[in-house]
């Protein structure tokens, strides 16, 4: 059986921005606090010739690339804070919610290191579920929240809309940054976020649904949900759950 919730216009609208081509995804999610790191060292300086070396500033980011970081902090908190609040309500049926909210913390954390290293001012500065800074984000939190909380299959599909829509996000944010660091974090991110959207569409489809996509095009969410790699790199979000 086919059934896609209902999610207002409005919402759908403001997700559609833009249209990205999905790419691959970069490194384990695993190993991403040592790749980080070394990537962070390797970038600061540039040898050029046997005379001279040319120190390169990384600390200079262009206004959208500032701008990508830090919707993308608050962005990783919304889907931290939504997966938080759906456990409280339908946790007794699923544990999709806590074991990916447990990664989303991570991700906020890995943002936050860029914003750190990069001398970006935190949007976040208050760190309260369903507290932001960004007014579209405020109110796209508030949208999905009420949303999930009418039905179990509707918060699923809520968490799947928040992984297509990190996935499209990132991979324009990508697209527009040369810096090393910041690449291979959303590399990482888009691991996750791969990682995640099949463990809320297997939840999905154990309640006999067939899960349609909302945000990227059919293709590429089948593309995804068809990746195994995602799943060796990530199993804790991939236990299989038992419902109601």
């Amino acid at each position: 059986m086919n059934t896609k919730p209902f999610i207002t216009a409005t919402l759908i609208g403001s997700m559609f921005a833009s249209s990205v081509a999905l790419a691959a995804g970069g490194p384990g999610y695993g190993k991403q606090s040592m790749m980080l790191a070394e990537a962070t060292e390797t970038s600061s300086v540039e040898a050029t010739s046997s005379t001279d070396t040319v120190v390169v500033d990384d600390s200079a980011l262009t206004e959208i690339e500032t701008d990508d970081l830090k919707y993308m902090r608050e962005e990783e908190k919304l889907a931290r804070d939504v997966y938080l609040t759906m456990d409280q309500y339908w946790g007794q049926q699923t544990q999709v919610f806590a074991k990916i909210a447990l990664s989303e913390e991570d991700h906020t954390s890995t943002v936050d290191y860029l914003l750190d290293k990069f001398d970006v001012e935190d949007p976040v500065v208050n760190d309260t579920i369903g507290v932001f800074t960004n007014e579209e984000l405020q109110a796209l939190y508030n949208e999905l929240v009420a949303q999930g909380k009418t039905s179990f299959i509707n918060a699923l599909y809520v968490g799947a809309l928040i992984e297509e829509k990190d996935m499209r996000d990132i991979l324009a944010a990508i697209n527009q940054t040369d810096e090393r660091p910041i690449i291979l974090a959303y590399s990482n991110l888009l691991d996750g976020s791969k990682s995640h959207l099949q463990a809320f569409v297997s939840v999905i489809e154990d309640q006999g649904l067939t899960y349609e996509a909302q945000i990227l095009d059919p293709e590429e969410v089948e593309l995804i949900l068809e990746d195994e790699s995602s799943l060796d790199d990530d199993d804790d979000d991939h236990d299989d759950e038992d419902e109601d």
